[in-house]
C-alpha cells in the first residue's frame, strides 16, 4: 500500500497521532528530501530509522514503478518537505502509477497551507480553486492571469518571496487594483502574518522585501452585472476625466466582473 502522509508545515505541534505511529512503524519512507526527513523523525523524537528513499521532481517518474513494485509486498510510507503529497509537492506520478498497477493508495490527513490560509483570510471559503505556483516567465505568467481574471471563486496560489512583489502587481493589472486579496506568510510559524487589502496595496508593501513561506488568496470576480461594451464605454469615460487608461481599466473590472486586461485592450482599440 501506499501511504500518502501530511507533515506539518511549520509547527511540529501539528503532527497528528496518526503520523507519529506511522513514521515509527515505517520500513519504507519516500521522502521529497531525504535530510528533511531524517530532521521530521528526530523532531518528533522517533528512534525508527526506515529505509529512506528520494522521491522528488527529478526522479518521480523513474522511481515510481520501483515503488508501486515495492508497495505491492509492504507498505510505503511518502512524505513532502511540508504539507500533503501531491499538493504542489511530489506523489501525483507515483499514485497514477499505484492506482494504474491496482495497488491500494491512502492517506494520513493532516496540515494545509492551502486551506490553512483559506481559513484565515477572511475571503469567501465556499467555492474556491488552487492554481499552484504562477509561472516564472512574465508572458506566461500574465497569460494565466488572463484567464483567471473573470473566475467568480476565490483564488489560492503560491509564490517565491523573490517573486511576490511582482506578482501581485501582475494579478493587480490583471483583476484590478481594488480587488481584495491577502498575503500570508510563514503559517503556524513563529513569525507568521497575514496582510489583507487590495491587490495595489499589497503589491507596493510586497516591493519592501517579503521572507518566508508565502501563500496568496485573492477574491473571485465580481459577477458579471455590466455587459462589456458597457464596460468599455465606463473606461473610456473615467480617460475622459483625467483617469489612465490602465487605472481606468482596473477600477471598471473590479465592479464589473470583467477582465481588465480586455477592457484596456478593447479601449484602446476604440482609442486608436
Amino acid at each position: 500500500m501506499i501511504i500518502l502522509a501530511a507533515t506539518p508545515i511549520g509547527n511540529l505541534g501539528d503532527a497528528s497521532t496518526r503520523l507519529v505511529a506511522a513514521l515509527e512503524a515505517a520500513t519504507v519512507l519516500a521522502a521529497e528530501d531525504t535530510r528533511t526527513a531524517q530532521r521530521l523523525l528526530a523532531g518528533l523524537g522517533i528512534a525508527n530509522r526506515p529505509r529512506l528513499v528520494a522521491l522528488h521532481d527529478h526522479n518521480e517518474k523513474q522511481k515510481a514503478a520501483e515503488l508501486v513494485a515495492l508497495a505491492a509486498a509492504e507498505d510505503v510510507l511518502v512524505v513532502s518537505d511540508a504539507g500533503m503529497p501531491t499538493v504542489s509537492d511530489p506523489g501525483y506520478s507515483l499514485v497514477a502509477a499505484a492506482a494504474a498497477a491496482g495497488v491500494a493508495v491512502t492517506a494520513i490527513p493532516g496540515p494545509s497551507a492551502v486551506l490553512t490560509a483559506l481559513a484565515v483570510s477572511g475571503l469567501p471559503t465556499d467555492r474556491f480553486c488552487f492554481e499552484g505556483f504562477l509561472p516564472r516567465k512574465a508572458a506566461e505568467r500574465r497569460a494565466l492571469l488572463a484567464e483567471l481574471a473573470a473566475e467568480r471563486r476565490t483564488l489560492v496560489f503560491f509564490e517565491s518571496p523573490a517573486r511576490l512583489a511582482v506578482s501581485l502587481a501582475d494579478l493587480a493589472a490583471s483583476f484590478g487594483d481594488s480587488r481584495r486579496a491577502v498575503v500570508c506568510r510563514e503559517l503556524t510559524k513563529l513569525h507568521e502574518e497575514v496582510r489583507r487589502g487590495t491587490l495595489a496595496e499589497l503589491a507596493a508593501w510586497a516591493e519592501g522585501g517579503v521572507r518566508g513561506e508565502i501563500v496568496v488568496v485573492v477574491s473571485g470576480a465580481a459577477a458579471r452585472t455590466v455587459a462589456f461594451p458597457d464596460a468599455v464605454t465606463q473606461v473610456l469615460e473615467l480617460t475622459r476625466d483625467g483617469m489612465r487608461l490602465k487605472d481606468a481599466a482596473g477600477e471598471v473590472a473590479a465592479h464589473t466582473g470583467h477582465s481588465s486586461r480586455e477592457l484596456y485592450q478593447a479601449a484602446l482599440a476604440v482609442r486608436g
